[in-house]
């Protein structure tokens, strides 16, 4: 759309008010085969004005009246409005949730995420999803060497103490038009440290701001990549955070036909 990775990206939102209505339709279509739905890899499906558009919502509307799989990922408290209709999906086994938590430090939160929800409201979520039954965990994410990487430990026993039952982390990807806007952040935010973070980003990926390579790319490489790895698998061993969810349940789709759904030519 001709945006910037910067503020173009967080204050120019495109939305699709028929979204529900459009999934409704591609569920319904003949020999359509269910698998789990992921929602919020790539956008947060709970940014500030879903609270006015509702469009998450109705899509989790949509996917419950069908009995369809869904995982979420979010860095929003938002997400707690749904818990009536995930609750009841995670009843079915047909939903889980995750809550990405990139710093228990209010100031460093407001400088990296300032419209987002503060740590202690995702850790909120954590215990009120978790309460409720659905399957929740925490990613400590993104890792980033010399800022926040040393509250992996503490971010993981936060989510545990908030009931999540699984943990994950990402180190701090740059691809693209990502690597300069950081570098200017880090650079006005963090000056005394813009050197060695930067030293220790490219020691983990090749050399370079950003390594795309697959199997690489999330994890990074390299002794300090291999050392947060580590950390990692002790620290979520030790609070039992590794044990991994079942498989979601596609057994019980149901394909819509409401009046979403495109009626076939006789």
């Amino acid at each position: 759309m001709g945006l910037s990775a910067g503020l173009d990206f967080e204050a120019k939102l495109f939305a699709k008010p028929d979204a529900a209505r459009l999934l409704e339709r591609e569920l319904s279509k003949p020999g359509y085969k269910p698998r789990t739905i992921a929602i919020g890899t790539n956008t947060d499906p709970y940014q500030p004005i879903e609270k006015e558009w509702r469009i998450m919502r109705q899509i989790l509307e949509v996917l419950s009246a069908a009995n369809h799989p869904v995982t979420i990922v979010t860095k929003s408290a938002l997400i707690m409005r749904d818990i009536d209709i995930l609750a009841d999906m995670a009843e079915k086994g047909l939903a889980r949730a995750a809550l990405s938590v990139t710093t228990l430090d209010r100031r460093l939160a407001r400088l990296m995420e300032p419209r987002a929800a503060t740590p202690t409201r995702r850790l909120e979520a954590v215990r009120a999803l978790s309460e409720a039954g659905i399957p929740t965990a925490v990613l400590a994410s993104p890792m980033i060497p010399a800022l926040n990487d040393h509250e992996l430990e503490r971010i993981l026993d936060a989510g545990a103490a908030a009931g999540a039952k699984e943990a994950s982390y990402i180190l701090l990807r740059l691809p693209l038009e990502v690597s300069p806007l950081f570098r200017d952040w880090l650079l006005r935010n963090y000056p005394d440290r813009y050197r060695h973070v930067m030293s220790l980003i490219r020691s983990m990926r090749g050399g370079k701001d950003y390594d795309a390579e697959f199997g690489k790319r999330m994890k990074g490489a390299g002794p300090y990549a291999w050392q947060i790895a580590r950390r990692f698998e002790l620290t979520a061993k030790k609070l039992g955070l590794t044990r991994r969810s079942a498989s979601l349940n596609t057994d019980l789709f149901v394909p819509p036909s409401g009046h979403g759904v495109q009626l076939s030519l006789l």
